[in-house]
């Protein structure tokens, strides 16, 4: 089947003096264009993906090329039957990416050393070196690279606590780090470089740019590349596939994203269609039983029904 449409992601540390007006302008644009994503834009640049046909994709990036501010931005382009947003969203923020800072980090002026896909492929192999994921927990468990270590965090901004609190395991050692696209690592490590590690290094366009990569196809790879649209993830390791994720109820090989039925939990659970159904879509018992269960809204179970199934946990 034809590909109709595409799906880019970009972004371009850039200084924008007026960043809101820049904003409204870039709205109207994409509208009007008839292309959907997220599109964030800061004083200090632009990070988005969003997805269109062929035509209007292309149209895009020729606007971004002559554009005085966002000339020269990398694309990296996936392939599509479909859509992969239902709307498009452009907004004003105060960082790209969020690390709340109290002495903000200039990629363009402090970032750590660019890796090409095969140089870091290689360095990973290196005894002397560590290699960081700079993602959310969730992101790590749906895939990730052999022997990454998997930070302990809910949020990019969490990142940096964390990294003092286990700064012993990474003292002395070589770092890289690596992520999505490559936006977080700009920002993660300068600020390591700030903060005195001496050699760190980043994978230079994400692991988008990895798994593209004719040279490494991926390879070291395992599992799935969680992505923030309707995909949900995308396959990374053009050689073999490795599941690495579990299902959340009953540790059984699993690569199924679903969102905790709770409203005021909204946790990313990995999990069968089975166990979906089995556990309400809900990660705990105090979720299954809130009184804005979405799950049992959406199949309108009666409390008679939900008893039942709650029930059958137990035995």
């Amino acid at each position: 089947m034809d590909q109709q449409y595409k799906v880019l992601l970009y972004y371009k540390y850039v200084n924008i003096e007026n960043p809101e007006e820049v904003t409204n302008e870039h709205r109207d644009f994409c509208t009007e264009l008839g292309l959907k994503g997220r599109i964030i834009i800061a004083a200090e640049g632009i990070n988005g993906t969003v997805s269109g046909s062929v035509e209007q994709t292309e149209a895009y990036m020729e606007y971004m090329d002559q554009h005085p501010l966002f000339s020269g931005t990398v694309f990296k382009i996936d392939e599509s039957q479909e859509h992969a947003f239902k709307k498009m969203k452009v907004r004003y923020r105060s960082e790209l990416v969020t690390l709340r800072l109290e002495d903000d980090v200039n990629p363009n002026v402090t970032t750590g050393k660019h890796l090409k896909p095969k140089e870091f492929f290689e360095a990973m192999q290196r005894k002397d070196t560590v290699v960081i994921d700079a993602r959310n927990d969730y992101e790590f468990d749906l895939g990730h690279f052999k022997g990454a270590v998997r930070p302990d965090i809910l949020n990019f901004r969490d990142l940096p606590q964390w990294i003092r609190e286990n700064k012993q395991q990474f003292e002395g050692k070589k770092i890289l780090t690596y992520c999505t696209g490559g936006i977080r690592c700009e920002k993660f490590s300068g600020w390591l470089l700030n903060e005195g590690f001496e050699d760190v290094s980043q994978l230079e366009g994400g692991i988008v740019t990895y798994g593209k990569d004719p040279e490494v196809q991926g390879e070291l790879w395992d599992g799935q590349l969680y992505v923030f649209d309707e995909r949900i993830s995308v396959p990374v390791n053009q050689k073999e596939h490795v599941v690495v994720g579990k299902d959340y109820f009953n540790g059984e090989p699993c690569e199924r994203y679903v969102n905790c039925a709770n409203p005021e939990c909204n946790k990313k659970i990995l999990c069968s269609e089975e166990n979906e159904h089995r556990h309400l879509r809900s990660c705990s018992h105090e979720c299954r039983t809130h009184p804005r269960n979405r799950y049992i809204a959406q199949h309108g179970l009666t409390e008679e029904e939900v008893n039942e199934r709650l029930m059958n946990l137990q035995f």
